[in-house]
């Protein structure tokens, strides 16, 4: 079955075929389309895509995030982190950053490179923290750092908020400990499996347009 693009494009029962992949300017808008969907899709496998930073001693640090936002006119991909993250400090040392997501039902694999940032204060935090609900904001309310170390298996959270939610007021103490990760999307390259034979290529963002060029698989 062919699918149309839409909102459960991830179902099983509702395929991609070769002909998606005919043209650089129909998988470009299908792409943008997908991470779109994702970003508000909890059931979207690209909804939690790999996050690879280099890390500061210069190896490779790779991390699942959860996708929040994908603007396709910004070129721009939103997540949220704890500003006290080891990811943090990475990307300001180095924002050289890349991202993979694979939706097996799809057989689409896409990995996205580009330069990452992170904002606290700005506009845009404080609108997805807004938009946060204070069950998810309760991470965020932990007295130390993600990556502390513990002499015993712990939550991290404030004593008590293990097994409730906050109350909204009460969840404002993890303001402090939120911000973005804000993603410039500079390339796109994809591979779609197909038992008839693969399809690969890559779109760069040349400062205007996407360039697009195919790659074997």
């Amino acid at each position: 079955m062919r699918r149309p693009v839409g909102r459960f494009l991830s179902k099983p029962e509702i395929m991609l075929s070769q002909a998606d992949f005919t043209d650089h300017a129909t998988v470009a808008t299908l792409l943008w389309r997908l991470l779109r969907e994702a970003a508000g899709d909890r059931r979207s496998p690209w909804h939690v895509p790999v996050v690879a930073t280099v890390g500061l001693d210069g190896a490779p640090e790779a991390r699942v995030m959860v996708l929040r936002a994908a603007d396709e006119a910004g070129r721009t991909l939103r997540l949220h982190s704890d500003s006290r993250s080891a990811k943090v400090r990475e990307l300001a040392a180095n924002p050289a950053v890349s991202l993979l997501c694979y939706d097996a039902p799809l057989r689409l694999q896409l990995r996205l490179r580009g330069r990452a940032w992170y904002e606290a204060a700005s506009p845009v935090a404080d609108a997805a923290w807004s938009a946060t609900r204070p069950f998810s904001r309760r991470c965020y309310m932990a007295p130390d750092a993600p990556g502390a170390e513990t002499p015993l298996p712990a939550s991290g959270l404030p004593t008590g908020l293990d097994e409730r939610e906050p109350g909204l007021a009460e969840s404002e103490a993890g303001r402090g400990a939120f911000g973005v990760m804000l993603v410039a999307v500079d390339s796109l390259e994809w591979l779609f499996l197909a038992h008839a034979g693969h399809r690969r290529g890559r779109l760069d963002w040349d400062g205007g347009h996407w360039r697009g060029r195919w790659l074997l698989p």
